[in-house]
């Protein structure tokens, strides 16, 4: 097997990745990149008819949990602490926004059971999502299962057939759920299994089932218990208010409130106890849970600011109402109102606020949406004729089923065309509105268009495995991820509770005392007031304006809807690291081969040298270069065939060649009959000691000015023609990096191609600054310098050898029709390979952090007005105060503000699109 021709200069060793490049933060990333490359080497070998062993994985199994009843950011870092304090956790990342759980486990250790369990001693519930087993899963309604024994004797069968990794049953809903290996075995082949288990084939029988989505239905669940409980603390609050503040001031309809049922107890001071106290301890029950469990943990979060507000307005108007019944001269004002209005407001706030968080993920719930729910299957003969024909969910596909694609119907998987002719709109995934020619051998990304064709599609990759599942779980960890800048939030959080019960206490006790030192005047307490009860409920009111809740949700909410944004546009950010260093980012690395330019090298001359003929020189080539897989050994075959084909001979005969043999980085060797042949390079040609003559230097370096790779052909020890082979650059290169300048980004080209090259390359695209004969450590190593200097670097680039660069760089940017390797090592990844998106994703980082920071406006400027107006420093000048009613409002008003404010980021649009032709 030939690894190619290594006529670029850019060669890859697997060690070289390794030595000298000094490990920071990203080396996990690294890694991961090493283990991806690890089995797609397996997979080839595994394709090419080699039996490999598995490599030995690091036993730590990932599971995700929903995570109910967080309040702030308070909570979700008590949650976090929680579960690192749980033997056998390695890592938990809590997210607020998302209301969900990541956590990293050794399953030798602990288990999912006992993860929720820890999270419940905290005071919160948890469901499971997902675990580490869950990657492929199919779930069957099971159908003539009536015992126990129909039971065992399906899950024998189930557990000895290949690719079963795990069977679990339900006895109660008589379904099963299996863990599989989709490239052993699928989810036909389990029905089947199942139904071959019994001794008549009719026995038992099974279907799919599809679990409803639980995000969903707990979203839903979650709206509508905050609005039923709104509804029903409305129509207890309602009254409330109506006796306190409207009938009053309505004579003579309000007189009888003032009736006095004993001593100084009135009608109107009865009835609002009786409808407050349903409030206060039925509908604000989740409060005084939150309390608790926040103080058991000893800390404190908005439960504890509201339980602490309403009790103190709830208690004081209790005792004045107790008062009032044992004293026949007794006269106090009791405000039962406020407890009531503020916790229906508080209430208010909570519904409205997660009814738009759930819009901050519909980006992802478009993604999620864009696979079709079934498919057509053909079942074909040896010949390759069509036999059958049947629709199938799409769930029931397996690897290498052949699929038909109408016009006008999604793609179900990812595949290969093996027949047909079409235009796929690929809009969904990339971002590209402009439809995609497939034919035989193309590939096609599930959730796609098909347009005008019909297509038949071999099934590469299923289930999880497909190109949007992908996409969708890197947004969701995106989402899940905590951005740096989350910190601050956090920090704050902290400290802030226990700062405004301390401020809030001041503030009663200043008001207090200054009353009683008659430090005011006595026309500054209302009416129906004394000056403990104003002093009351300026305290209730710092207590609830000061609510943490918008602080927590200003980052997360802003980085699900950039993430999700990002992916509709064809760039995957993965997550708020990655978001937030992006923004800072002053120079960009653009890697030449693949990323500046197409990354397929054309064949643009073809000169002789000798007194060969052009076919005979095209024959020795093709034969040599066709055992090479390297992307010029291409171009040159393909080139050499059509001259072949134009001078009448057959393209498709390749005479054989022995002693065939690679030099890396130089080129190939073989004899073609018993001439000796050599493509390559002028290195390769030293190295056998051929000549190269003054005409074929001259025609190198003309061509070598020119950005072009100049192939020689070598017969018996004299060069008797070359190649010369150029990479197109991208058309919209030019016009990005004059965008990029305009947005004050300097821009860097590297490159392992020879100077020459690289200089023409470099003056088309308009870079100033770049490097040439650079290998992968070398480009490492210079982004390291860069970063000396102070500057936030970005490297973009699409291969193996562009891994250490990305890892190196403050954000990697991988295009996305690179490597594996690349991607998994890149912190954003350009899906469309479009080089328009570079901008795309700094720009969305600019704006995203834009939005952050007016977001934390939102959430403090209502804490840092509304404290000192609630504390009342503007009453003694003006008489304006913020009763608790009206400050629970702000409250939920700064919540609301924060939420929409991210929402706004759903409105994005790109700075540039380029027009293709």
């Amino acid at each position: 097997m030939g690894w190619g021709l290594g006529v670029l200069g850019s060669s890859f060793d697997g060690l070289g990745i390794m030595q000298g490049l000094n490990f920071n933060d990203k080396h996990f990333q690294l890694c991961a990149a090493f283990l991806s490359l690890v089995k797609e080497i397996k997979e080839t070998l595994e394709n090419t008819g080699f039996e490999v062993d598995d490599f030995p994985e690091l036993d730590i199994e990932v599971c995700r949990l929903r995570i109910k009843g967080m309040a702030c950011t308070n909570c979700s870092e008590s949650v976090e602490r929680a579960l690192q304090m749980v033997n056998g956790v390695k890592k938990a990342v809590v997210g607020l926004a998302l209301e969900e759980a990541k956590i990293h486990f050794d399953p030798s250790v602990i288990n999912t059971d006992r993860i929720i369990e820890a999270i419940e001693d905290a005071g919160f519930g948890a469901d499971l999502i997902s675990s580490g087993n869950d990657a492929n899963k199919v779930h069957l309604k099971l159908e003539g299962v009536n015992t126990q024994e129909d039971i065992t004797i399906i899950k024998s069968s189930l557990e000895s057939a290949l690719g079963v990794t795990d069977v679990s049953f339900d006895t109660k809903d008589h379904k099963v759920t299996i863990s599989y290996d989709p490239k052993v075995t699928g989810p036909r082949s389990l029905i089947k299994c199942i139904e071959e288990a019994g001794h008549d084939p009719n026995t038992f029988g099974a279907s799919l089932y599809v679990p409803p989505r639980r995000r969903e239905q707990e979203q839903l669940h979650e709206i509508m218990v905050f609005r039923n409980q709104f509804l029903v603390s409305c129509l207890f609050t309602i009254p409330v208010f109506m006796f306190s503040m409207v009938l009053p001031m309505l004579p003579p309809y309000g007189d009888w409130l003032e009736y006095k049922i004993h001593n100084m107890l009135t009608v109107g001071m009865l009835l609002s106890w009786i409808l407050c106290t349903p409030v206060q301890f039925i509908v604000g029950q989740r409060f005084y849970v939150g309390s608790y469990h926040a103080l058991r943990r000893k800390s404190a979060n908005m439960d504890v600011l509201v339980a602490l507000g309403t009790n103190a307005a709830y208690f004081y108007s209790v005792y004045v109402a107790i008062k009032a019944l044992t004293s026949e001269t007794f006269e106090g004002q009791e405000f039962f109102e406020t407890s009531a209005m503020l916790i229906s407001f508080i209430l208010l706030g909570k519904y409205l606020e997660i009814v738009a968080k759930g819009k901050t993920s519909d980006a992802l719930a478009k993604l999620t949406d864009l696979a079709p729910d079934s498919a057509y299957l053909l079942t074909l003969d040896a010949d390759g004729n069509v036999i059958a024909e049947m629709e199938i969910n799409t769930q029931l596909i397996e690897r290498n089923d052949i699929i038909k694609i109408v016009p006008g119907a999604k793609v179900p998987i990812d595949g290969v065309v093996i027949d047909g002719q079409s235009h796929v709109n690929e809009s969904m995934i990339t971002g590209e509105a402009r439809p995609i020619a497939k034919k035989p051998g193309d590939k096609v990304i599930g959730g796609t268009m098909n347009e005008n064709g019909c297509l038949l599609v071999k099934a590469t990759h299923v289930g999880t495995e497909t190109a949007l599942s992908q996409i969708v779980q890197l947004v969701e960890a995106a989402q899940l991820a905590r951005a740096p800048v989350q910190k601050l939030a956090d920090q704050i959080s902290r400290v802030f509770v226990p700062t405004v019960v301390t401020v809030a206490f001041i503030t009663w006790l200043g008001w207090y005392i200054s009353g009683k030192a008659g430090i005011y005047p006595k026309h500054l307490i209302p009416k129906d007031m004394d000056g403990f009860e104003l002093a009351l409920q300026f305290g209730i009111s710092v207590l609830v304006v000061a609510c943490p809740c918008a602080l927590g949700l200003a980052t997360p909410t802003a980085v699900m809807v950039a993430s999700g944004k990002g992916a509709s546009q064809g760039v995957l950010i993965k997550g708020g690291n990655a978001l937030e260093k992006a923004h800072k980012v002053k120079t960009i690395v653009f890697d030449k081969t693949g990323t500046l330019t197409v990354g397929k090298p054309l064949v643009v001359s073809a000169v002789l040298f000798s007194n060969f003929s052009m076919e005979e020189v095209c024959d020795m080539a093709t034969a040599t270069e066709a055992n090479s897989e390297h992307p010029i050994a291409k171009a040159v075959v393909e080139h050499a065939k059509r001259l072949r084909q134009k001078f009448g001979s057959n393209t498709e005969h390749v005479a054989d060649v022995k002693e065939f043999e690679v030099h890396l980085g130089t080129g190939v060797s073989g004899k073609v009959g018993h001439r000796t042949v050599l493509v390559g390079n002028k290195r390769l040609m030293r190295a056998f000691n051929v000549p190269v003559g003054p005409n074929v230097e001259a025609y190198i370096s003309e061509h070598e000015q020119l950005a072009r790779t100049c192939v020689l052909v070598a017969i018996d020890g004299d060069v008797a023609g070359a190649f010369s082979v150029t990479d197109p650059v991208k058309p919209e290169a030019r016009l990005v990096i004059s965008f990029l300048r305009s947005m004050g980004i300097s821009s860097v080209m590297m490159t392992g191609d020879n100077l020459s090259t690289a200089i023409a390359v470099a003056k088309e695209v308009g870079i100033e600054t770049f490097f040439a004969e650079t290998d992968p450590v070398g480009k490492a190593d210079k982004i390291k310098e860069l970063q000396m200097k102070g500057m936030n670097v970005a490297m973009v680039g699409d291969g193996i050898n562009d891994s250490p660069a990305l890892v190196a760089a403050d954000v990697g940017m991988a295009i996305g029709a690179g490597t594996d390797v690349a991607i998994e090592a890149a912190d954003i990844v350009l899906i469309k390979s479009n080089l328009e998106d570079v901008v795309t994703a700094i720009d969305l980082s600019r704006k995203t952090m834009s939005r952050i920071r007016l977001n934390y406006v939102w959430a403090l400027g209502y804490n840092i007005l509304g404290m000192p107006i609630a504390a009342g420093i503007l009453y003694p000048l003006t008489g304006i105060r913020l009763p608790p009613w009206l400050a629970g409002a702000c409250m939920a008003a700064s919540s609301l503000s924060v939420v929409c404010s991210s929402l706004l980021l759903q409105s994005y649009k790109k700075p540039l699109q380029v027009e293709h032709t």
